[in-house]
């Protein structure tokens, strides 16, 4: 068993006997991260995306659910094993040694900073429905760059702060979107539902295509995880929060597009640019229903942005920790590590400017592709790990006769997100995996650091691809 993660690498500058830090998260906060990342601004065109393909796509949402939910207890266990700050990368580096969770960190760190800008240029189309007449390439930068350092600053005031805005804005975009998607279940009528396969494509074609547009719905389920180490009582809290919050988010996405399916009809719903508002309107006449959503959408979008923005610090804070990233992670204060706050919300202007100024729409899609190959490593990697905890005997708090539940839950896991990777397409995996090996130049830099500062420093041994960390 490889050491763990609090056995930190001398001149990283992070102490062994350092405090234990207050925990500022409760269940409920804890909850609403999860439950904050997963609904970002997807579920406000999810339903037009999957109607070509028919109603079939319901079972493809009811399949990936069931995974979500798996992947989502494999993190509660392993969060149980080890309550600390950084979930997938803690996870990956225990079992696999250093270059695994360099890998797991460093794929990680990408997804967020990519993804907040994303995020970020989504919630501008929101605000022009909020706000119309106010068009324009330097309003729209403005807004964008708004949406990303808003979050920022939030974070920057401590995990205090950071907690309040999740909980706030959980609320407010969760209840709206429940009330439709319960509501609507009364002006639910059958004949608005196309066929259940359309587009030729068949029953097992169709729930293929469906799920992958659907198969990124779900990623943030190792929320909670991430920041473990500000979680109270991480051993119970972590797992609680990471199911609670994922089963959340699940019901407002079956129900919300069960309901507009039912409610819009299929002719109409393809073609829909905002098919939540065309559902309201259908319910109950009129035509606020487009304004109704767009600032449910901001809301929600500006917590999914606060939420993330947490990750995009704690996964390189965790993988600093160890000597893996640069030591300037290491800064922290109020329980968020600062330095990796400016510099995701640094990159992710970067981005967003490019896509503003510069026009260059496919760089920005480019590095989009990547975030979705991204966040299937850190999974793959974490449930590998779950698997090799079991298979080693390493069943720390596991009663012999959970074990076969165990590993059938970690092989779901597993199985989901390999599914996750299938779902992306070659051009995601082909951008990803080139951007994942260029991490290779960061992980050589921070081994020659570690073994003497120099390639051939006196006394030093190389450091080998895969070696676990000496304490």
């Amino acid at each position: 068993m490889h050491p763990s993660p609090d056995e930190r690498h001398p001149g990283t500058g992070a102490a062994t006997d350092a405090p234990e830090p207050t925990r500022r998260f409760g269940l409920a906060t804890a909850t609403c991260l999860v439950m904050g990342n997963i609904i970002g601004g997807g579920i406000f065109l999810l339903p037009a995306s999957v109607a070509p393909f028919g109603t079939v796509s319901l079972v493809a949402f009811g399949v990936l659910t069931l995974g979500a939910v798996a992947l989502a207890l494999v993190f509660g266990k392993l969060a149980r094993r080890h309550p600390d700050t950084g979930g997938p990368y803690v996870y990956a580096r225990e079992a696999f040694g250093d270059f695994a969770g360099f890998l797991s960190a460093w794929s990680y760190w990408t997804l967020t900073w990519v993804s907040n800008a994303a995020l970020a240029v989504a919630a501008v189309g929101y605000v022009h429905v909020l706000l119309p007449g106010h068009a324009g390439r330097g309003t729209d930068l403005v807004v964008a760059l708004a949406a990303l350092w808003l979050p920022a600053l939030s974070n920057l005031a401590g995990t205090r702060y950071v907690g309040a805005v999740q909980m706030v804005s959980t609320v407010l975009k969760f209840v709206p979107l429940l009330f439709i998607a319960v509501v609507g279940l009364f002006f639910f009528d059958p004949a608005n539902l196309g066929s259940f396969t359309e587009g030729g494509t068949g029953t097992l074609g169709g729930l293929s295509a469906a799920a992958a547009i659907l198969l990124y719905s779900y990623v943030g389920v190792e929320s909670a995880a991430m920041s473990a180490g500000e979680v109270r009582d991480p051993g119970r809290n972590v797992g609680r929060a990471t199911v609670l919050g994922t089963l959340g988010a699940a019901l407002v996405y079956l129900l919300g597009t069960v309901a507009v399916f039912g409610t819009v009809s299929h002719d109409k719903l393809i073609h829909s640019k905002a098919p939540l508002s065309d559902a309201v309107n259908a319910m109950f006449g009129g035509h606020w229903g487009g304004t109704l959503i767009a600032a449910a959408a901001v809301i929600s979008i500006v917590g999914a942005l606060n939420g993330w923005t947490l990750m995009s610090a704690q996964s390189p804070y965790a993988a600093a920790q160890d000597g893996l990233f640069p030591a300037a992670f290491l800064t922290k204060r109020r329980g968020v590590p600062t330095f990796g706050v400016i510099a995701a919300a640094v990159l992710a202007s970067g981005l967003t400017v490019i896509n503003y100024l510069l026009g260059s729409g496919g760089v920005f899609e480019i590095l989009v592709l990547i975030t979705t190959f991204s966040a299937t490593v850190p999974y793959l990697l974490a449930a590998g790990a779950q698997i090799y905890f079991l298979l080693t005997g390493e069943r720390d708090r596991v009663r012999p006769g959970r074990f076969v539940r165990d590993l059938t839950l970690a092989l779901a896991a597993f199985g989901f997100t390999f599914w996750l990777v299938a779902g992306a397409g070659y051009a995601a995996i082909y951008q990803g995996v080139l951007f994942l090996f260029a991490g290779i130049l960061v992980y050589a830099w921070m081994a020659a650091r570690r073994t003497g500062r120099g390639p051939r420093a006196a006394g030093a041994e190389p450091a080998h691809l895969g070696d676990a960390p000496t304490s």
